[in-house]
């Protein structure tokens, strides 16, 4: 069925998912570093001498600690490099998957040579921001991404304006956005029980992508290992041999190779990959338990990922807010579907969550990003399960309203507001690591 047959509305949450989840190797702030210079290298010719970056302070705590896919190193400085020598300008968040071995050997060369530069640019606006200058022996450009991972904003060269957002009709790397402002969580729920599954089978590929990362993370040590931690332990007997140590131990894993800068593309969520993991890892174990076929995992991966894309919507672009938390609640959503399929008993697993994890902060992406991810994780199980049950956290305890749609609401506002503080102080402790 032609996705122009379809109710418009409908049409418009499938467009919203396109845009939202999209594969990502490597965590996505570096990542976006990475393009920048990728795309500024690509307007030079002969080798490249130097990199100069200035970024948000949120793309700074959100790089200073992953490792970047291939390096084996940690940080933007390597994220700029090897973009510049060895990224694809035309790959968008899998800038880097293909680049070569010797793009990295050169890029650790101008490391050591001093020749990479990154800083924060202050003051700043943008929570999503970074400027890159590329320089060879004779020539530079100028790359400024802003708003979103791969929204380019400016290019120059030698100090000629090539492109200006502000001046172009179209903006390199960003496509008409979809609004979620009159979507409400009831109509995502309708949606996903009665799109066509013709209209919604590419979600499978998250399923796909995220599983592969999984077992990656179970292969090889990447990190801090939480996944293959947990999995150890389990044989040992310390752990129970269940589903929610099978929806912790295999959500990890993927968050461990992401992370740990395994070459692997992440399916990715509003702009995470974590966020991504979170959403379709959990749903992805529980529907094997439950032997469901390929339409009813679409059906219960596009409400998770929607959810997560909705309640994300109402947040910041990044923030001292654990997204991974929210991205989970998707995921409570989609099980919940799969195993009760009721709204009633999805705005309760969802408030269930908001009422456990709604605190987790956000210091940074980092390998410990999946102690967090198994957290939220096993979260959702637990929220599922207490619905299931007919229990939920009351309107009458914490953050956590009568109606599910304001306690989402409630808890966006914490993130928007008061946590900005804490979002502050966060990065304050974290530059004084590298001041």
């Amino acid at each position: 069925m032609a996705n122009s047959a379809i109710n418009p509305a409908w049409a418009e949450l499938i467009l919203a998912v396109k845009q939202n989840v999209k594969p990502a190797v490597g965590c996505t702030e570096p990542i976006s570093l990475a393009l920048a210079s990728a795309l500024a290298a690509s307007h030079l010719a002969g080798p490249v001498t130097s990199i100069e970056a200035r970024v948000s302070p949120n793309l700074m705590k959100n790089g200073m600690g992953v490792t970047v896919p291939g390096t084996g190193m940690v940080g933007l400085p390597i994220a700029a490099a090897v973009g510049a020598l060895g990224g694809d300008p035309l790959a968008g968040l899998e800038v880097l998957k293909g680049a070569p071995v010797e793009a990295i050997a050169a890029a650790k060369l101008l490391l050591v040579r001093g020749d990479v530069k990154v800083s924060i640019q202050q003051p700043c606006d943008e929570i999503l921001y970074t400027c890159v200058t590329v320089f060879t022996a004779k020539e530079s450009a100028m790359v400024v991404i802003a708003g979103e991972h791969t929204r380019v904003i400016r290019i120059e060269k030698d100090g000629d304006v090539l492109f200006d957002a502000a001046e172009d009709c179209q903006v390199e790397g960003k496509v008409q956005t979809c609004s979620m402002e009159n979507v409400s969580l009831e109509q995502i729920v309708e949606f996903a029980q009665g799109v066509p599954f013709d209209e919604i089978g590419f979600i499978l590929d998250a399923a796909l992508l995220n599983n592969e990362l999984s077992r990656e993370g179970l292969r090889v040590q990447y990190g801090l290992h939480i996944g293959s931690t947990l999995q150890r332990q389990l044989d040992r007997g310390l752990m129970a041999n269940d589903l929610l140590s099978d929806i912790m131990i295999r959500t990890a894993a993927a968050s461990d190779a992401r992370m740990g800068g395994a070459c692997l593309p992440a399916m990715s969520n509003s702009g995470s990959g974590n966020q991504g993991i979170a959403a379709t890892m959990p749903v992805v174990v529980v529907a094997e338990h439950l032997a469901c076929d390929r339409e009813k995992l679409a059906r219960a991966l596009i409400l998770s990922h929607l959810t997560a894309i909705y309640i994300h919507h109402q947040l910041p672009a990044l923030s001292a807010l654990c997204a991974a938390t929210t991205a989970a609640m998707g995921a409570a959503a989609g099980i919940t579907w799969l195993i009760d399929g009721s709204y009633k008993s999805i705005s309760m697993a969802i408030s269930n969550m908001i009422g456990d994890v709604s605190g987790m902060i956000c210091d940074g992406a980092s390998n410990s990003c999946a102690m967090k991810v198994s957290t939220s994780a096993a979260s959702a199980w637990k929220a599922v399960l207490m619905a299931l049950d007919n229990t939920s956290v009351s309107g009458n305890e914490g953050i956590v309203a009568h109606d599910v749609e304001q306690s989402i609401r409630n808890l966006c506002a914490l993130a928007s507001q008061a946590m900005q503080h804490t979002d502050r102080q966060i990065i304050a402790i974290m530059a004084s690591k590298v001041a």
